[in-house]
Order: C-alpha cells, then sequence, then structure tokens
C-alpha cells in the first residue's frame, strides 16, 4: 500500500482555492458491531417500506444504515463542543420562557420555520437575497457557516439552494433480514379481579387494536416484526468532502479566499472528529480496528493518491482560519408565534412569506431516525 503523504497548511490553503487541485476527499471506514463481526444490528425504518434495502442487479442487498441527512444531523451539533465551539457562531432560538434550541440543533439550519419566525428573520433573508443576487456566501458564513457545510435549501423562501459540502452515509452490504416475535403477558388476570368481564377479555387478547390491549390488561402477541440484519459483506461509512462545491463560494469575490479557509476548516473538522457510534437502538457500531480508516485526495484525472489528515492539524487550521475570518458572539433571538401564524395564514392562501414569491414544499422524510432528506 502506498505510504500517504503528510497534509501541510499550505496544502489545505490550495484546496480551497487552487481551481486544478483536487476535486474530492474521500474517507472509507469500515464499521463493526459491538458485538462482533456477526452481530446483528437494527437499521433506521421508514414510513411504508419498513427497512430500506436495495436489490442490485447481481442479488446484493444493500441497507442504508445512516443516511446522508441523519448524518449531517449527527454531524453538525459537533460544533456546540466546548472546544470547537469558538470555531461557529453559537446561536440560540427561545420560544417564550420555556424552551430554548441551539441553531445547530435545528434540522433545516437558516431555511427552518423556527428561525423563519424569529427575530433573525430579516437577517437570514438578507443573508440568502446576498447568495442569489450577487452569489455572495458571507452573510450566511457569519450567521450560520455550517449552513454552508452541510447544505441549505430555502424552499420556503426565495429558493436559494447550497449543496453540501460533506457527504456522509452508512450502508451495509449482502445483507440478510431477520424477524423478531414477542408477547405480552400481563402480570395478573384483571377479568379474574372484575376489571372487566371474562367475555371482553377474551374478545380483546390478540387484538392489538383492542384498548384493552393498548392499556396491558391483557395478553397482546407480536408476531414476525422486523427483527435486524445481518451483514454478511461488511458495513462502510463512506465520507466525500467535495472541493470543487466549496471553491464555487464566492469565487471572483474579493472576500473569496477567506471565506473558502474558513468554510473548509469547517467542513474538515466535521469530517475528522470521531463520531458517537450510537445510532438508535440495537444499533451501536465501533471501527474495525483491523481495518483502518484511510484518506484518499481524488484528482481531476480520478487519481486516488492516500493522505494523512490528522485531526489535530485539521482542528490547528480551522481554528487559525476562523481567527482570520472573525467569528460573532454569542447571541439568543426571540421565536415569534404572532410571525408564525401569519407564516401558516399565508401558506393556507398559497402564498410565501419569502421575498423570492416562489411557494416552497416540504421535502422532509419519515424516517425513525429524523432523517431530512435533501435539506439535512
Amino acid at each position: 500500500m502506498t505510504e500517504p503523504i503528510a497534509v501541510t497548511r499550505e496544502m489545505i490553503e490550495a484546496w480551497a482555492d487552487d481551481a486544478s487541485g483536487p476535486v474530492a476527499l474521500h474517507l472509507r471506514q469500515k464499521l463493526l458491531p459491538v458485538e462482533g463481526e456477526d452481530g446483528v444490528i437494527f437499521p433506521p425504518t421508514y414510513a411504508d417500506i419498513g427497512y430500506n434495502i436495495d436489490t442490485l442487479s447481481d442479488g446484493t442487498k444493500v441497507a442504508t444504515i445512516d443516511s446522508v441527512g441523519s448524518q449531517a444531523n449527527r454531524i453538525e451539533p459537533l460544533f456546540k463542543r466546548p472546544e470547537l465551539a469558538p470555531l461557529v457562531p453559537q446561536i440560540t432560538i427561545r420560544f417564550g420562557n420555556e424552551k430554548s434550541v441551539s441553531l445547530l440543533d435545528i434540522g433545516h439550519r437558516l431555511a427552518d420555520a423556527a428561525v423563519r419566525n424569529s427575530t433573525l428573520a430579516d437577517e437570514v433573508r438578507s443573508a440568502f437575497e446576498a447568495l442569489q443576487l450577487r452569489g455572495d456566501a458571507e452573510p450566511i458564513a457569519r450567521l450560520a457557516p455550517t449552513s454552508l457545510v452541510f447544505g441549505v435549501w430555502d424552499s420556503r423562501g426565495g429558493g436559494s439552494k447550497v449543496p453540501r459540502l460533506i457527504n456522509s452515509v452508512i450502508r451495509a452490504w449482502q445483507v440478510e433480514e431477520l424477524t423478531r416475535s414477542a408477547v405480552y403477558i400481563p402480570p395478573v388476570d384483571y377479568a379474574a379481579l372484575e376489571v372487566f368481564s371474562e367475555e371482553d377479555r377474551e374478545t380483546a387478547e390478540g387484538n392489538t387494536k383492542s384498548p384493552l390491549a393498548q392499556k396491558g390488561f391483557v395478553h397482546v402477541p407480536a408476531g414476525r416484526a422486523p427483527g435486524g440484519i445481518l451483514a454478511r459483506g461488511g458495513i462502510f461509512r463512506d465520507v466525500t468532502v467535495n472541493l470543487v462545491a466549496l471553491r464555487r463560494l464566492n469565487e471572483g469575490l474579493p472576500n473569496g479566499p477567506t471565506l473558502r479557509r474558513y468554510v473548509l476548516g469547517l467542513t474538515l473538522v466535521a469530517a475528522v472528529t470521531p463520531q458517537d457510534g450510537f445510532l438508535r437502538q440495537g444499533c451501536l457500531l465501533a471501527p474495525d480496528p483491523a481495518a483502518p480508516a484511510a484518506w484518499v485526495s481524488v484528482g481531476r484525472d480520478g487519481a486516488r493518491t492516500p493522505v494523512a489528515l490528522p485531526e489535530q492539524l485539521v482542528l490547528a487550521f480551522a481554528e487559525s482560519a476562523a481567527k482570520g475570518f472573525g467569528v460573532a458572539p454569542p447571541r439568543t433571538v426571540e421565536f415569534s408565534s404572532d410571525r408564525a401564524r401569519r407564516d401558516v395564514a399565508d401558506q393556507k392562501a398559497g402564498t410565501t412569506t419569502g421575498r423570492g414569491g416562489r411557494k416552497g414544499a416540504s421535502r422532509k422524510s419519515a424516517a425513525s431516525e429524523g432523517d431530512d432528506g435533501d435539506e439535512g
């Protein structure tokens, strides 16, 4: 195997600015269930289809373990960690006196209804307009640079669309589906205690729609539900950093180099920071120590060059780039129920609160893990 090239600060700067440079960085990481190679894992379940399993032309079955949108939603909150928080503006949206939510936890980022109907709305609209009218992404970077890293679509406003710079997905290969069955047995015979009649018990047992079954008063069997999968061909996480899309940010504008280096620093931090492998109940994954992950730089000619991309170097570059760009201090903005009611009324009337004059439609999927499709 070719010895990886040690990445330097100068190389990272060139990635941000050199149009003849590599088109992407790619990482393939093999993962294992904590139970071992033959451990059973549970993919996300989606409305109407259950597990998302595709069958290829050769019969190979491939299961989605964590989608692109879901991975983005897991990675973005890493920037709330104390060591990473200074890299991005920390904006909190307060919903009255009851609840506060970090912008880093909001799925549609700057285009979310929670943001659109807050006191941040006018700044956000102006930022999207700057991108749409002048190709200037700096106002977005000043507010929420992770919207540039993970992508954002102002589908309910002016229609501005920013492609994600980092694409991460986890798939399992050559999968076999399992099923599981169960039965609930109440601790006592409630009919014998005259909570209800014996006839009521006989009618309700086995009927999951029965009120007595739903309240846990009678036996309730559950047969042949999805029981996870075995991944005979391994579980792999693929991470791609799109350097072509990065270089298009503020291309030809005086503030372009500073902006691109700042956003690239954040993107690389998102790419190399280790993830928590607990994806959902029954799906706890860890890297396979027998198959170390390896980054490659993909050239315009398709050549794949192994590169060493240490986390410490990436963080140092990101910190320096953030200092050069200037990160706004933390702030709290207020959600407006009145503004939200007007937003709902406008939508019902077939209009939109954005100035683009385009009626937006939600594309949020019904995935159980909160995947939000192309907007995540």
